[in-house]
């Protein structure tokens, strides 16, 4: 805050405050100030008032819950959202929010209404982390509420501890043999998964445009979910170098001379999901392996390259994870990272000013 005397003799005051979450300066005549002390008084008198009118207006205009929830899908998440996001998204809401939460104004949801919330689905007994994927879109509802000045703040959501998720794959073994079981017309796709860790959608929307058989390289530009064309998920895309086996595989399919789709359905449609599972599913029986999802040949892929030493970063990018925190969970499958960490600390310890070894620490053995 400040006060300054202006040429005419009168009093000035210049200050900032909060009006629907946003810092805003003001600046008026201190009328009545006879000296810096009484400015210095109606300063605060004014921020206190222009403050307090914010709070009333923001309370006047703040919708309810369930209308805001539908605006918040229709504006929010169909401008920045995959389809598989803004389903993902309305589910939660129409299911699990809007019940719990609807009939209340925005900025009358506090802590208090989000622990009872919580209270609620763990007597349910829903896992934590499917708590949890609800409470995030929650904070997601109230930030964007606060940006669009729906509410002035947003309330406090604590999450609920999570164990790290487990992750099905094939050994190389077990891998081999689901390969090898599997019908002639679904052979390559699921090698393809083995060999790119493609998620299915990427997959379902490859075209022979994004195959570059003489370099060897996938680019993976689009995905498909339930009929609707996008990005890959992370909204970017990445390309894949391809093993001699899986060029193999994708020249000895007939689409290649039709162009389109790599996989296609009949008359060059898109595959549905239900077409895929079977026929995988009848491969794991023949091989004698329990019943997967293609899910699994992505794990499958990213876990046979950390067991065969490739770089956790070279790993994120060829899967298209947007942070490494989504690699890392098949960290632990290198069975030489730790071991390779603790063994540099039996190396000699190098003298930076000088360059030269000063030596290990040694064994002290009993005489």
């Amino acid at each position: 805050m400040s006060v300054r005397k202006r040429k005419d003799g009168r009093w000035q005051v210049s200050f900032y405050y909060m009006r629907g979450g946003e810092r805003m300066r003001h600046r008026e005549a201190a009328t009545g100030a006879k000296n810096r002390s009484e400015a210095l008084a109606y300063e605060r008198r004014r921020r206190a008032e222009l403050e307090a009118g914010a709070a009333l207006q923001a309370q006047a205009s703040a919708p309810l819950f369930s209308d805001f929830a539908q605006e918040f899908l229709d504006v929010y998440a169909a401008a920045n959202n995959k389809p598989s996001e803004i389903e993902s998204k309305r589910m939660i809401l129409d299911r699990h929010l809007k019940p719990f939460f609807g009939h209340l104004r925005l900025d009358r949801v506090d802590t208090q209404h989000i622990d009872a919330f919580k209270a609620k689905q763990r007597k349910a007994e829903l896992a934590h982390k499917t708590i949890n994927n609800q409470l995030t879109v929650l904070g997601k509802l109230f930030n964007v509420a606060k940006e669009w000045r729906r509410v002035a703040s947003v309330p406090r959501i604590g999450f609920l501890p999570t164990a790290e998720p487990e992750f099905d794959f094939l050994d190389f073994e077990e891998a081999t043999r689901l390969a090898e079981a599997a019908e002639p017309n679904i052979h390559p796709m699921i090698l393809l998964g083995l060999r790119t860790g493609l998620r299915q959608g990427e997959l379902l929307e490859l075209r022979w445009t994004d195959v570059d058989l003489v370099k060897g390289l996938l680019r993976v530009r689009r995905s498909i979910w339930k009929a609707k064309i996008s990005t890959p998920k992370g909204g970017k895309g990445r390309d894949v170098p391809l093993s001699d086996e899986a060029r193999t595989a994708l020249r000895s399919l007939p689409s290649r001379f039709a162009g389109g789709l790599v996989f296609p359905g009949k008359g060059g449609r898109h595959l549905t999901k239900g077409e895929c599972k079977h026929p995988l599913w009848r491969a794991c029986k023949r091989a004698g392996l329990r019943l997967i999802g293609w899910h699994v040949l992505r794990h499958t892929f990213a876990s046979h390259l950390v067991m065969r030493g490739v770089p956790l970063k070279a790993i994120q990018e060829l899967l298209g994870h947007t942070t490494m925190d989504m690699t890392m969970r098949y960290a632990h499958l290198s069975p030489e990272v730790g071991r390779g960490a603790v063994l540099l600390l039996d190396g000699p310890v190098r003298d930076d000013r000088s360059g030269h070894d000063l030596g290990t620490i040694g064994v002290r053995t009993a005489k």
